[in-house]
């Protein structure tokens, strides 16, 4: 096996990024200019896998030659999509409104090349911890996760809100399932750890 592949993060996250730099390899990110919106009557998990794969295609028409990675994420409470809040006040009501509850993370990952490809979907149910909103107002202004899905930065401040963890790939609910990922990685012939 070896790494003269070209790997592609289609993403212009700093999480995915920072994520996928622990597998070793050489990388190049790019941004799919894409609309991120749910189709109507779409459910949570569904709309994750086909951001993914929609970001993987976008970025393949740039790098024709390169394996993709495209990868997306949304929380689900009782199938109503919970997306990243964007501000404060939107933040705020999310936590507010997941207290208590059991919220499923979904992590969409697709792995593309020349029109082949290979995709999962990652579960990881998390429990919140029903807390004063002093707490959460001073996580918010702490941690300012406006841009994570649910507003709950758990590699970060954030893991105070939770009350349970549940997931076969603990880097799924920071953005990108390394487990699933490097399982497919090395499907296609790269090297991890790389010579």
């Amino acid at each position: 096996m070896s790494n003269t592949k070209q790997l592609v993060l289609a993403s212009s996250s700093l999480y995915r990024r920072q994520l996928l730099e622990r597998l070793g390899l050489p990388f190049t990110t790019a941004s799919p200019d894409i609309d991120e919106s749910p189709l109507e009557h779409e459910l949570p998990e569904a709309m994750t896998i086909r951001l993914a794969q929609l970001k993987a295609s976008a970025i393949a028409k740039q790098f024709p030659e390169a394996w993709i990675i495209g990868s997306d994420q949304c929380a689900d409470l009782r199938g109503q999509i919970i997306g990243k809040p964007g501000n404060h006040e939107r933040a705020l009501a999310q936590l507010k409104k997941m207290q208590g509850q059991t919220v499923v993370f979904h992590t969409a990952l697709c792995l593309l090349k020349s029109g082949k490809q290979k995709t999962l979907s990652i579960p990881t149910r998390v429990r919140f911890r029903t807390l004063p909103d002093s707490i959460l107002e001073n996580y918010l202004r702490i941690e300012t996760p406006y841009d994570c899905a649910g507003s709950a930065k758990s590699e970060g401040m954030g893991i105070i809100l939770l009350e349970q963890i549940e997931s076969d790939d603990p880097t799924a609910l920071i953005g990108l399932p390394l487990i699933a990922l490097s399982g497919l990685l090395r499907e296609t012939g790269f090297a991890i750890p790389h010579e």
